[in-house]
């Protein structure tokens, strides 16, 4: 699954961006994977690391909804049926 938020851009600035994935890994758990930045620029990314699909999926719907209240907007959704 994989989401793709982004924030309007304020000024000359190039908007930021934040994508969030779920993966599985080759252990049978998950990974959350979140990447933050500017387009065009740097960005960073960080893992966590889930035993299974369900709890990687409540984390990932929790860190959708804390940028969506920061002022992000969904752009794109991909996999399996997204929740919303």
């Amino acid at each position: 699954m994989r989401l793709l938020l982004q924030q309007r851009p304020e000024g000359p600035e190039a908007p930021r961006f934040v994508q969030l994935m779920l993966q599985p890994d080759l252990l049978g758990g998950w990974a959350l994977v979140k990447e933050s930045g500017q387009i065009g620029g740097r960005s960073q990314v960080r893992r966590e690391q889930f035993l299974d699909q369900e709890s990687a999926l409540v984390a990932l719907e929790k860190a959708r909804d804390q940028q969506i209240k920061r002022g992000f907007q969904l752009m794109f959704s991909q996999g399996t049926n997204a929740r919303r």
